[in-house]
């Protein structure tokens, strides 16, 4: 591979017009695509194989005309103080409002407070329920207008109102976190590179990757049904591998040239020794992201193979366009240890003083040095960060998660306040007594069953889709939707079902937004193992191809394992337990969203053996070339531990920066991910990693002949490029030491 890809980088120095163009026109080519789509359309979550979705089957069949993914909204009135929603003035207001939302096209019907129980037992709050034939995505921006323009005239008239449900969902909002992101990357590029112009290398690059992967998801988003957290999340994992990856090409090209060697060979080289560790990080996260499609949820399984295919072109893009752009810096791209006039570079060094071992090198002589207590610390510290993990509980954002500054919080706070906690989360028992003898019996007999439960405020009667062998019967629990009583009702109303079902043959299925919380939280734990299993077992089969050892891939999964669930820990510290919230801009804690558990394991994991193979990929390349395994240690952090922190840092910012995201998943992911990295690249990597090898020593290295006989030899420590007089070289550099 290595010879290969040192061919490829040699072309694309060479051929920098033909590469270049060729990025561009594709950046273009995916930009266009992008601006004549049209308008991502239904986005619509579906779980396959869980009672909610077969609930929901059935009412597509059973009530045709009805759109289980339309958007809704509710429109939340509260009368001033010493006033009731019954007053005549109130009243009028509230029809009238009725009346105008009516009125649009897209709206299916509007449920009036005063007729369909939409009133407080107090009388102070009501709320009209609106339904529309389209979802919230398809929604035109003519709707929300007309929406919004009825519940402020209502509030001209003197009365509080505000608006709940998807009907005025926005495109998430970053705020400024790709602008942080890159702006701190430009700082950390320029301090690693000591050259303005090599620092923006990696950006550039970054930039074009990222422009590509997310204009081609937003040209199939309406094709593919891809929603706006998709291309978030795209550009969050594609800015921090793309400017990595490029990062370490460039920091591979400019030690090559301290070396010596020309400009043109300097670049082959750098793709085939750097860049083979680039193809190998790439395939870890690629894995990881693909592998999401195991859980068998469309939407994930969506969001994880546009995050790959992102990634795999910013693999593509750092062993092109890197050496393209290279070669159109010339000279102005200078060799390690060398800065920019500009940044204080070209003056006299003092002579007869002997070079300082830079801070890799001391930190690395360190702990192989003490390498128990490093690792006793180091593992003891990540135990601690992780003992949140154990009181996590699992859930999906609504409303009451939303910043109390939106409307949607404060129509779910009234409703709260006026109708109970569980008002905001409706259970929807559907009864199918398609096969009954008496499907009115069977529906009486259920509601009687659920009325018999604990937890419960109110059941309504039921409601028989017209061939009248099918019914709805809406249940308001006693507690709001995300609490672990509501999740133990749904599972009283099913097993209660089971048992109907059993005597009279009726299904019974719970459905709703908060049941299909619960299927997706259990859908996701199941997942969880099967999922870890395929990705570790797959990742750790491909290290042990790259480094040919079998302790070196286990010691960096298990150093996964200790990141991610201190990483969890963290999450569940702030984001449910209140831990810096504030500082956060969290300001409702609750349940840690369902999906983050198993997706913290696939992103982390890709960007814990990014950080695994390209700093022992040195340490293997030094002891393959001939030093003990203590020297071999110390040269890897040498090498790559100053360009391995300007990474992780870079990553850090990237996902740090979507911190400030509205969107609470978002938010959640960024922090999440921006821990998980510290963890995983500043204790794991750059302390359990050198400590356990150190005290393996050549155990570490160590491979059955059988399995050295059957893998494939990668050379990804460039041993193909090594000419005969590197060899001496390095013989003279062995004697001397």
């Amino acid at each position: 591979m290595a010879t290969f890809l040192y061919r490829l980088g040699r072309f694309a120095f060479r051929r920098r017009h033909f590469t270049a163009l060729f990025w561009v026109a594709l950046l273009a080519l995916a930009g266009v695509g992008a601006a004549g789509a049209p308008a991502a359309g239904n986005t619509s979550f579906s779980i396959p194989g869980t009672e909610a979705q077969k609930a929901f089957d059935v009412l597509e069949e059973r009530f045709p005309g009805t759109s289980a993914d339309g958007a809704t909204a509710r429109v939340v009135f509260k009368a001033p103080a010493g006033e009731k929603m019954t007053d005549a003035g109130n009243k009028a207001t509230v029809e009238k409002t009725v009346k105008e939302l009516s009125g649009d096209s897209q709206v299916a019907f509007v449920a009036d407070p005063y007729q369909g129980g939409g009133l407080s037992q107090d009388g102070a709050v009501a709320y009209a329920s609106v339904s529309y034939k389209v979802s919230g995505m398809e929604l035109e921006d003519s709707s929300r207008d007309s929406l919004e323009a009825a519940a402020e005239d209502a509030r001209d008239a003197g009365l509080t109102v505000e608006i709940g449900g998807d009907a005025l969902q926005a495109v998430p909002a970053t705020g400024t976190a790709e602008i942080i992101g890159i702006g701190v990357a430009a700082v950390v590029l320029v301090i690693t590179f000591g050259s303005l112009l090599a620092a923006g290398l990696p950006l550039l690059t970054a930039i074009i990757g990222v422009g590509i992967g997310v204009a081609t998801i937003t040209a199939l988003a309406s094709t593919l049904e891809l929603g706006s957290t998709t291309s978030i999340l795209a550009t969050m994992i594609g800015l921090a591998v793309g400017i990595d990856y490029a990062l370490f090409i460039v920091s591979r090209y400019r030690t090559e040239l301290a070396e010596g060697r020309e400009r043109e060979d300097a670049a082959g080289r750098a793709v085939g020794t750097a860049g083979s560790a680039v193809v190998f990080a790439g395939l870890t996260v690629v894995i990881a992201l693909v592998g999401l499609s195991v859980v068998n949820i469309p939407m994930l399984t969506k969001m994880g193979i546009a995050a790959a295919g992102t990634v795999a072109i910013a693999v593509l893009i750092a062993l092109t366009m890197v050496p393209a752009l290279l070669g159109y810096a010339g000279g102005k791209v200078r060799p390690a240890g060398e800065k920019s006039k500009l940044l204080g570079g070209g003056r006299a060094k003092k002579t007869g003083t002997a070079q300082r071992p830079n801070m890799g090198t001391r930190w690395a002589s360190f702990v192989v040095r003490r390498p128990v207590a490093v690792l006793l610390l180091g593992v003891v510290g990540l135990g601690a960060a992780a003992v949140p993990a154990g009181s996590l509980e699992l859930g999906l954002p609504d409303d009451g998660s939303q910043p109390t500054s939106t409307t949607q919080r404060r129509a779910y706070d009234l409703l709260s306040e006026g109708f109970g906690p569980g008002f905001n989360g409706p259970l929807v028992v559907v009864v199918d007594a398609k096969n009954s003898d008496d499907p009115q019996a069977v529906f009486q007999q259920t509601g009687d069953e659920i009325k018999g439960l604990d937890g419960i405020v109110t059941v309504a009667p039921a409601q028989p889709n017209e061939a009248g062998d099918t019914a709805t019967i809406t249940v308001i629990p006693d507690s709001k939707p995300s609490s672990v009583a509501t999740e133990d009702l749904v599972h009283d109303i099913r097993d209660a079902g089971a048992d109907i079902k059993a005597d009279v043959g009726a299904d019974i299925l719970v459905t709703g937004a908060t049941a299909v919380n619960i299927d997706v939280s259990q859908k996701l734990n199941d997942a969880l193992l099967p999922y870890l299993t395929l990705v570790v077992g797959l990742a750790f089969l491909l290290l042990i191809v790259v480094f040919r050892s079998i302790l070196v891939p286990l010691k960096a999964a298990l150093g996964f394992l200790l990141s991610v669930m201190a990483a969890l820990g963290a999450v569940v510290a702030v984001f449910q337990w209140g831990w810096l919230a504030g500082l956060m801009g969290v300001e409702e804690t609750g349940p840690v969203m369902s999906m983050m558990p198993i997706f913290m394991v696939g992103v982390v994991f890709g960007l814990a053996m990014d950080y695994e193979v390209f700093l022992v990929t040195r340490m293997r390349e030094a002891f393959v070339h001939g030093e003990n395994p203590s020297q071999a240690v110390v040269t890897g952090f040498r090498y790559s531990a100053r360009v391995v922190t300007a990474a992780a840092v870079i990553m850090m910012a990237v996902f740090s920066g979507f911190i400030g995201s509205s969107e609470a998943m978002v938010k959640m992911i960024g922090f999440g991910l921006a821990v998980a990295v510290l963890f995983d690249a500043f204790v794991v990597r750059m302390a359990i990693v050198p400590a356990v090898l150190a005290l393996l020593g050549k155990k570490a290295w160590w491979l059955p002949k059988w399995l050295d006989r059957v893998l494939p030899n990668v050379d990804v420590e460039g041993e193909g490029l090594r000419t005969q007089d590197d060899r001496k070289g390095e013989d003279r550099e062995l004697v001397h030491a």
